[in-house]
């Protein structure tokens, strides 16, 4: 292979991967925009699966951490793409404790929440005006529960709640739909959730995704 076709293969390459978060525009299904944490990463392959046939579901390109970083990236995740649904969620990494240079920690004496709730709402605000712009159905997913200072990154549960009273708040106020995956899984985390973690099981993706299916499903535009 000579450089001039090495060089247009790397091309090739980069082009296919920087398009990855975009919908395909000739296909004519409801076009779906996940933006979310690892654990929407994790029930977004059976979600699509799910959803196969009804929607293209995209999820934005790689992890979309806390408030801050979502309103920092927002315009990249949506791009050019007129969506019809949008659900989304912040908040388990808001909630995270880090160091003063945004590391993780298990230290309240070295660390402290990476995103302040006050702050939480105020970011949360202004990422749902952006995407109210794109009049596409909205659809916030409620943080998930865990166990008490799980492994990683210190957490503690009762921030869970203040943060989704928070955005709950932001919801109600703004008229959007609410996907309480929180009361979904709460009553069976030690069936769905992997051990001292936040994620969950492949069987406990697989019961979110199906809600979250629900959701967007009852959102598509009607034939």
């Amino acid at each position: 292979m000579n450089l001039r076709m090495i060089l247009f293969a790397a091309l090739l390459c980069y082009v296919v991967t920087a398009s990855s978060n975009a919908a395909d525009p000739n296909n004519s299904l409801p076009k779906v925009l996940v933006i979310g944490d690892s654990i929407s990463i994790g029930y977004q392959k059976p979600l699509e699966r799910i959803l196969a046939g009804k929607a293209q579901v995209i999820h934005n390109r790689g992890n979309a951490q806390h408030t801050g970083y979502g309103v920092a990236h927002l315009d990249e995740w949506l791009g050019d793409t007129k969506w019809d649904v949008i659900h989304f969620n912040f908040g388990l990494h808001d909630l995270k404790y880090v160091d003063d240079e945004g590391k993780n920690t298990r230290s309240t004496k070295l660390g402290h929440i990476q995103i302040p709730v006050k702050a939480y709402r105020q970011n949360l605000a202004a990422i749902v005006r952006r995407l109210k712009q794109t009049h596409a159905h909205l659809i916030f997913a409620l943080t998930t529960p865990f166990p008490d200072e799980p492994g990683g990154p210190l957490r503690h549960i009762a921030d869970v709640g203040r943060y989704n009273e928070a955005a709950l708040e932001i919801m109600k106020a703004n008229d959007i739909e609410v996907d309480d995956l929180h009361r979904l899984v709460q009553p069976r985390l030690s069936e769905l959730q992997q051990p001292d973690n936040v994620h969950f099981t492949g069987k406990g993706y697989e019961v979110l995704a199906r809600q979250v299916a629900d959701h967007i499903l009852r959102a598509l535009p009607k034939k």
